[in-house]
C-alpha cells in the first residue's frame, strides 16, 4: 500500500494501521478464494489426506533428497511395500524388514521393530506422523525425521538395500576412524 510520507501534504490518507489491517484482510481472503476456485478443478486425490497450501510445506526447507523422499511417503508414493506405484498390485505389502504388519508410512517411521534401535536414539518426541501432527510444524522435529529416513535407508527401492538383520550397534560412529600410524622404512645406502 501507499505509505503516507510519500504522498503529497494536502492529500489526507487513513492511519498506516488501518491500511494494514485492510491489506492483510484483503490478502487473506484472495488466497481462500484461490484455494476454493482450484478445488473443483485439480481435487485432491483421495489418498493423500493433506489439504492444500499455498506456503510450502516446513519439510521443503530439508535437503532436495529428504525432502521429496518424505512428500513421496506422505502421498502415498514411495517404495514403501503398500505404496502400489513401483510394484505390480497383486505383491505382498508385508514390511520386508520385519514381515509383521503391511509395510505403511506409520509402520515404518513409528511401529517396525526392525528400525527400534535407530528410533530410540533418533525420533525423541514424535509419536505422530498424521496430516494434523506436531511433527510437519516443527522444524527440530522434522531434521530427527530426515536423519532417520537417512540413517535407515528408507525411501530407496528393497532391491538396492536388501533387508538384514536388525543392528545391535549404531550403523554409523561419531567418533573418527582409528587409522593405523604410518610405517616408515629407513634405507641405508647401499639400498638406494
Amino acid at each position: 500500500m501507499i505509505n503516507s510520507y510519500l504522498m503529497f501534504h494536502t492529500l489526507v490518507l487513513p492511519p498506516q494501521s488501518l491500511m494494514d489491517s485492510t491489506y492483510s484482510a484483503l490478502k487473506k481472503r484472495v488466497r481462500e478464494t484461490l484455494l476454493e476456485e482450484w478445488a473443483p478443478l485439480f481435487p485432491t486425490p483421495g489418498y493423500y489426506p493433506h489439504p492444500p497450501a499455498l506456503n510450502p510445506r516446513p519439510f521443503m526447507g530439508l535437503g532436495k533428497f529428504v525432502a521429496r523422499r518424505i512428500h513421496q511417503m506422505r502421498s502415498g508414493k514411495s517404495y514403501l511395500a503398500t505404496h502400489p506405484t513401483w510394484r505390480s498390485p497383486d505383491a505382498d505389502t508385508s514390511c520386508p524388514r520385519c514381515g509383521l504388519e503391511p509395510e505403511t508410512f506409520v509402520h515404518a517411521i513409528l511401529a517396525c521393530p526392525w528400525r527400534q534401535h535407530s528410533r530410540s536414539r533418533l525420533l525423541h518426541g514424535i509419536t505422530d506422523v498424521g496430516p494434523e501432527a506436531p511433527l510437519w510444524s516443527s522444524l527440530p522435529l522434522l531434521k530427527r525425521l530426515a536423519t532417520f529416513i537417512g540413517v535407515t535407508s528408507m525411501g530407496f527401492p528393497p532391491t538396492i538395500f536388501p533387508p538384514t538383520t536388525p543392528p545391535s550397534s549404531p550403523p554409523f560412529s561419531l567418533s573418527p576412524p582409528r587409522v593405523p600410524p604410518p610405517v616408515f622404512r629407513v634405507f641405508s645406502l647401499a639400498e638406494v
